[in-house]
């Protein structure tokens, strides 16, 4: 299964909005924006984003632990932290697998 090893910008969805939902160049630059920021504050207060049909964002909290150094082997604390998950939905497995990987 090949990739087509492109990479999607905000400068391609701001296009791809302008293409297809009739806004200006600037208007549909604005929206992308809008939404991409509605995204981060809501995930910087600790909530999830559930885009039906799409998949969530899930923001979990990981406590301090007891790492190690690979090239020492030195036992070190690494700080209690958030991480941000994205688990897509069923639909977007689906429509993934079924494309076959191609653009």
């Amino acid at each position: 299964m090949a990739m087509s090893g492109k990479t999607i910008t905000r400068a391609d969805l701001c296009e791809a909005v302008y293409q297809k939902v009739g806004l200006s160049r600037t208007e549909s630059a604005a929206l992308v924006e809008l939404v991409l920021d509605e995204i981060t504050k809501c995930l910087e207060q600790g909530e999830t984003v559930k885009l039906s049909s799409f998949g969530s964002f899930v923001v979990r909290k990981k406590g301090q632990r007891i790492g190690r150094n690979p090239k020492t082997g030195k036992e070190v604390p690494i700080s209690p932290r958030r991480v941000m998950v994205f688990k897509p939905s069923a639909i977007l497995k689906q429509r993934i697998n079924n494309s076959g990987g191609e653009g």
